[in-house]
């Protein structure tokens, strides 16, 4: 009992360590997976052609911004693991994306659009 009383401050430590250590192996494990990864980045190219149909050319960080706000509502628990940056890259290949579509696919320039090309 004496050494707990004398030594209290290396079990507190030891104990904060372990908790640290578990809580790190914790969040790697929740890391988006490949596979995690690759249905964002199609679910994006949808967010983009939903944001561009409905906000219009040149509405560039307003977009952004929309598209943010239905990947929160889409994939909540993905929020705590992508940063803003990622994601702000991850949009950004999906509109280079959407603007090969546009140039390619009749259709999709219907959509987005609102009225045959």
């Amino acid at each position: 009992m004496m050494w707990l009383v004398e030594n209290w401050v290396i079990l507190v430590v030891g104990i904060a360590g372990v908790a640290i250590g578990v809580s790190v192996v914790y969040d790697f494990s929740k890391l988006p997976t490949q596979k995690q990864v690759k249905t964002v980045k199609e679910w994006l190219l949808y967010a983009c052609i939903q944001a561009e149909k409905e906000l219009g050319g040149g509405t560039g960080q307003l977009k952004l911004r929309y598209v943010w706000d239905l990947f929160i509502a889409r994939f909540p628990y993905l929020t705590k693991v992508v940063s803003f940056e990622l994601f702000s890259r991850w949009v950004d290949m999906a509109l280079v994306e959407m603007r090969m579509l546009l140039t390619q696919n009749k259709a999709i320039q219907e959509v987005v659009k609102g009225e045959a090309v």
